[in-house]
């Protein structure tokens, strides 16, 4: 066909156009085959622009999201596969690498006591194969915490870097991984089942959940990890590697050879004056005495809808990055849950609404969060103040106790 093409803004030109074919509806293929004439080789970086300007050109993420697989699929025998660069242990990107490794080894052990259950004959006991999938999945659903940080930390930092694309699409791809592992072991342990419908569930719902988590892993080795490990500097990998603890680890805990700089992700204030409030003025470390002390979180997004403050407290309930400081909030959220958000921001913003309240079980605790709109004597819209309390045993008081009683003696140290 036509001569290659070398320029890098040609190629995405030309990767969007071929993958516009797929969205068609052409024949993978086909357009698998269209992309090997066209273009020789790719990398990580055009096909996240590739699938940027095919959002900025107005196709909806929701469609993006469905076919991403497949624009993985059709690109990969022209996407470069570069050896993976060498990273101290326990650095966040080798973390996430060696997590990687670990959940596909663990997937391989899911598929493999599916693949069983399938070839069962009629008559036979499926309870040792339903057990070997039951520990596979428990072991994959870990991998939450792995995706809360890539959301949370990667995520933020791609966006200050201009790359958006990512956390559209692949945050998306995330909950999918995350609502099949949660049925398929909710029907793991239903008792109820016979061979025929053990069988269903693994070529239907056992399949579906491998095929998303190998798919995800390989988008990022392949395009995530690579650019970001292009992109962010060595502070910004400092201050993913000092927040990642509040997410946890998967499967796998991190190396102790990598360690930032000191002070690399400190964001701590320097001032040594208090701040002079109208009702009384209050040193930077009560200030953060009082917030860290406060039985409720408190995050504040401004009026331009970027994250401005939250507290730390030793117990928060929704985990928080400082690396979202300056983010949009929408871009904090899931996509299924964006379309609240906005809602919520206008009616504060317009005037509409005041407050908006929620209340949910979590991990058998019962939380109560709360979005009240903030504004200035003349009702000027300043930003929204999310509250979250678990409030669990606040609701099971009864009665009245009017003598001092301690719950507990306070831990050594404590304030």
């Amino acid at each position: 066909m036509s001569e290659l093409i070398d320029n890098s803004a040609q190629r995405v030109r030309t990767l969007k156009s071929v993958i516009q074919r797929l969205h068609a509806g052409e024949d993978p293929e086909q357009v698998r085959g269209a992309l090997r004439e066209l273009v020789r080789q790719t990398d990580h970086t055009e096909i996240i622009q590739m699938e940027q300007e095919l959002i900025a050109g107005g196709m909806p993420v929701e469609e993006i999201q469905s076919m991403c697989d497949l624009h993985s699929q059709v690109t990969r025998e022209v996407l470069v596969q570069l050896a993976p660069a060498p990273l101290p242990a326990g650095h966040p990107a080798e973390t996430m690498r060696r997590e990687n490794e670990a959940l596909r080894a663990a997937a391989a052990r899911l598929n493999e006591a599916l693949n069983r259950m399938i070839q069962m004959p009629g008559d036979a006991d499926a309870s040792a194969a339903v057990l070997d999938c039951r520990q596979a999945v428990n072991d994959l659903q870990d991998i939450d915490k792995h995706y809360q940080r890539k959301e949370n930390l990667l995520f933020t930092f791609l966006e200050k870097h201009g790359f958006t694309g990512p956390s559209k699409v692949m945050w998306a791809k995330d909950d999918e991984v995350r609502a099949l592992l949660k049925k398929l072991d909710a029907e793991l342990r239903r008792p109820d089942r016979t061979i025929t419908t053990w069988k269903l569930l693994a070529a239907t719902t056992g399949a579906a959940a491998v095929n998303a988590i190998n798919e995800m892993i390989y988008k990022e080795e392949r395009i995530l990890i690579p650019i970001c490990l292009e992109r962010f500097t060595d502070d910004e990998w400092a201050q993913i590697w000092a927040s990642s603890p509040r997410y946890g680890w998967c499967l796998v805990e991190p190396g102790r050879e990598y360690r930032p700089f000191e002070g690399a992700a400190a964001n701590t204030s320097a001032a040594k004056d208090g701040v002079a409030l109208p009702t009384g003025t209050l040193a930077i470390g009560q200030l953060i005495g009082i917030f860290s002390t406060l039985p409720v979180d408190i995050t504040f997004v401004d009026s331009e809808d970027r994250v401005a403050f939250f507290s730390e407290g030793p117990n928060r309930i929704f985990a928080r990055s400082r690396a979202i400081i300056g983010r949009k909030v929408q871009n904090c959220h899931p996509p299924r849950s964006v379309e609240v958000v906005e809602r919520i921001l206008s009616d504060f913003r317009e005037g509409r609404q005041n407050v908006a309240e929620f209340w949910i079980h979590l991990k058998g605790q019962f939380v109560h969060i709360r979005y009240f709109a903030v504004r200035d004597e003349q009702g000027t819209y300043l930003g929204t103040l999310e509250v979250t309390q678990e409030v669990t045993r606040i609701r099971e008081l009864q009665g009245e106790r009017r003598l001092l009683e301690y719950a507990e003696p306070a831990a050594a140290g404590s304030r």
